[in-house]
């Protein structure tokens, strides 16, 4: 037993030594001493399997290790690309990822697509398809572009790559392997560049890319349209144009060098030899370490702009009615003349009363009329002169390299004779006259501004002769200053209220007792005094501001008639003017009425006074105007009757209440034939039911002559002069004394 344990005691320290030591050597004597022959050998063979056993177990151990650090790697180096490895058992469906970012699990056995529940619905169609065609052996690998969905519902575009690794026996597929990369930034950049390249090739400029020795690498079918050709005999051409030689060629490089841009307009002969104005525009391209690697050429066919900039400079520069160069164009080549300083005329016309051919016949004959006009006057001018149209009935005539009045004279007088020749249009003889005001440069002016100014003083001062032309003179422009001063005068009076009401009677005939008064607008200024009506009114009408002037008087008027109604002072009618302006105004009847409800004047106690110019301007306008005043309860009087070109048969149809003969015909009585005219007047007036009242009466011998003629009421300094509001006010307490001292007393019988 001893033995037996000695000789396993040996066993155990070899066996020992064995494991502990990386090398060691055998003693077979000491075997052969320790152990019999038959036991020896037997110790030999289990050391020498022992032994192999360790050797296995330590190159295993080793293995073991080099496939965890080619997996560490394997997947490290997976993690790095960014990329999902995936290994799919296709029988059983697992499918092993390695850097899953997409969270997929594993597909159902028999699944045909890996996560099709993933995959977006638009792209499974294409991923069903290029797999079948990998597993049918069509491909050598299995790739395809689509979008998936992540855990967080998003879509990315991933490229899926693949191949199958193992098969059964008969063939089918049992395991195949690849790769998913997100693709997402690479889309974005692809969708974009197709966009750009989308863009170059639907562009109407022709395109063309020279790499940086300015061989063409590149170009868009806008190019082969414009030039012709097909594409193959561009590339690797070098940059020309054609009729331009070597020499601008390196005059364009040298200035890309220096600018880095170059851009001109040039002529180029199209692929049916036409030539065109083409705009050529070449531009470097750069890398990122600011090297030049290509250059872009567009090549713009201005052909169309160049009709369009035709056609606009024609509309912006041409009057479309008459054809003639316009107003802007007139100054355009005045100015040249003026700086060349070469001696030349201005002639401008404006046709008298043309507003009333326009408003009787309408506004298309009125048109035609003047494109007839254009042509007739534009055949009579010199070929070195220019007729414009300035606009609206106003005309201009520049007569260049000529300061010779017997020349500007004979012209000014063929132009006036043509334009009063007849028209015959429309079944209507159309005669139109003409006033011409005359410069000339340098002598009337420096500028077109000024030239242009004072040739419109010029023939507004003809226009007062009638078809007549004038030179400018000094005298005009002092009276055109003259004007403008009473026109700036008239604008601060209307701002710091200088402008006042004046009052004159209105006296019954027979009884001389006050019935009415007209209101009269009176302009004092602080420096300049009373301003004489005559001398602004005129102005006024001509400017507009009669509107405003009118709106004031009649405000003034409503105000002191409604006071003087509150004193038991007055009980008539007050008279106010309505301009031919405010008589056009489209609210006027609106204006009136907010005037006497700010007041709170009823319109029994206003009576509007018109002339009978202003309503003959257009008579069924001014029936309808005169018709809607009549119905708010105001009265209506034809002011100056007798001085125009009234018709009885309009004159019956204005729903009028009273007509004033004018101060001239009264002045007039002293003669028979004076008399009679205001005799017919009056007739007349009665006959329509009209009430009449005489102005300016200034003498007793008028007053008898016109009550002889059955005339109502007269006002006129015979009674008074206008007076201030105070003064009238005064005039009215006198006016009731005496009414008062005029009724009889009552007598007390006891």
């Amino acid at each position: 037993m001893i033995k037996q344990i000695k000789k396993l005691s040996v066993v155990m320290m070899l066996l020992n030594a064995v494991y502990s030591q990386p090398a060691f050597a055998l003693n077979f004597d000491e075997l052969n001493n320790t152990f019999s022959p038959l036991m020896a050998g037997a110790f030999v063979v289990f050391f020498f399997i022992t032994l192999g056993q360790y050797l296995y177990n330590k190159k295993l151990k080793r293995a073991h290790q080099t496939l965890s650090l080619s997996e560490h790697r394997l997947k490290s180096t997976v993690e790095g690309s960014g990329d999902t490895l995936w290994d799919w058992n296709i029988a059983t469906g697992e499918i092993i990822r390695i850097n899953d970012k997409y969270m997929m699990h594993k597909s159902a056995a028999g699944e045909f697509i890996p996560n099709a529940n993933r995959i977006h619905p638009q792209d499974i169609t294409l991923v069903d398809r290029l797999l079948k065609q990998h597993i049918a052996e069509k491909t050598a690998f299995f790739e395809a572009s689509y979008r998936i969905k992540d855990s967080l519902d998003q879509y990315h575009w991933v490229l899926d790559r693949g191949k199958i690794i193992e098969k059964d026996n008969n063939l089918n597929p049992l395991r195949m392997t690849g790769t998913v990369r997100d693709i997402s930034h690479l889309k974005s950049t692809e969708e974009r560049l197709n966009l750009f390249a989308k863009c170059v090739e639907s562009l109407t400029d022709a395109i063309a890319i020279y790499d940086r020795h300015f061989n063409l690498v590149d170009l868009n079918p806008s190019y082969l349209k414009l030039f012709g050709g097909i594409r193959v005999q561009y590339i690797g051409r070098p940059f020309t144009l054609s009729g331009y030689d070597n020499r601008y060629m390196s005059e364009i490089k040298a200035c890309l060098k220096d600018t880095e841009h170059w851009q001109e307009e040039l002529k180029l002969r199209n692929h049916k030899d036409i030539l065109l104005p083409i705009e050529i525009t070449i531009d470097e391209i750069k890398n990122n370490q600011g090297q030049i690697t290509n250059y872009v050429v567009v090549f713009s066919d201005l052909t169309e702009r160049k009709k369009a900039e035709s056609q606009l400079h024609n509309l912006s520069n041409r009057d479309r009615t008459t054809g003639l160069p316009n107003r802007n164009l007139f100054f355009t080549n005045l100015k040249k003349l003026a700086q060349q300083k070469t001696h030349h005329a201005l002639l401008v016309f404006d046709l008298d009363n043309f507003k009333k051919i326009n408003d009787s016949l309408g506004h298309q004959l009125g048109d035609s009329l003047l494109a007839k006009l254009a042509m007739r006057l534009n055949k009579l001018a010199r070929q070195q002169d220019t007729f414009y149209r300035l606009g609206g009935d106003e005309f201009a005539l520049v007569m260049s390299g000529t300061n010779d009045i017997h020349t500007i004279t004979r012209t000014a007088k063929q132009f006036l004779a043509a334009i009063a020749t007849p028209f015959k249009m429309a079944n209507h003889e159309l005669v139109i006259t003409s006033s011409v005001g005359i410069v000339l440069f340098p002598e009337d002016g420096a500028t077109p501004e000024i030239l242009l100014k004072n040739a419109d003083t010029a023939m507004y001062h003809a226009k007062q002769k009638g078809n007549h032309y004038l030179f400018f003179n000094d005298s005009m422009n002092e009276q055109a200053v003259k004007r403008l001063q009473i026109e700036n005068l008239m604008r601060y009076g209307l701002k710091e209220d200088h402008f006042v009401v004046y009052y004159q009677p209105k006296m019954d005939i027979k009884t001389g007792k006050l019935v009415g008064m007209e209101a009269l607008v009176r302009f004092i200024t602080p420096k300049k005094g009373i301003i004489s009506p005559r001398v602004f009114i005129p102005i006024a009408e001509e400017t507009g501001q009669i509107i405003e002037i009118g709106e004031v008087v009649l405000d003034k008027a409503c105000k002191d008639v409604k006071n003087w109604i509150d004193q038991d002072l007055f009980n008539g009618r007050v008279a106010v003017n309505l301009s031919a302006k405010q008589f056009s105004l489209p609210d006027l009847t609106t204006r009136i009425d907010v005037i006497l409800q700010k007041n709170q004047l009823p319109s029994y106690f206003l009576e509007l006074e018109i002339t009978e110019g202003t309503v003959m301007d257009d008579p069924k306008e001014a029936i309808s105007i005169m018709r809607s005043l009549s119905a708010r309860g105001i009265h209506l009087a034809i002011d100056d009757f007798g001085t125009g070109y009234s018709s009885l048969a309009y004159l019956k149809q204005f729903p009028l209440n009273t007509l004033k003969v004018d101060k001239a015909f009264v002045d007039d009585m002293n003669t028979e034939r004076g008399r009679n005219m205001v005799d017919s007047i009056v007739t007349i007036a009665h006959n329509l039911d009209l009430h009449v009242v005489a102005e300016g009466v200034e003498q007793a011998e008028q007053l008898v002559i016109l009550e002889d003629l059955n005339c109502e009421t007269v006002q006129g300094y015979y009674y008074s002069k206008p007076l201030s509001p105070d003064e009238f006010s005064e005039f009215l307490k006198s006016q009731k004394q005496r009414e008062r001292n005029e009724q009889p007393s009552l007598k007390v019988v006891n």
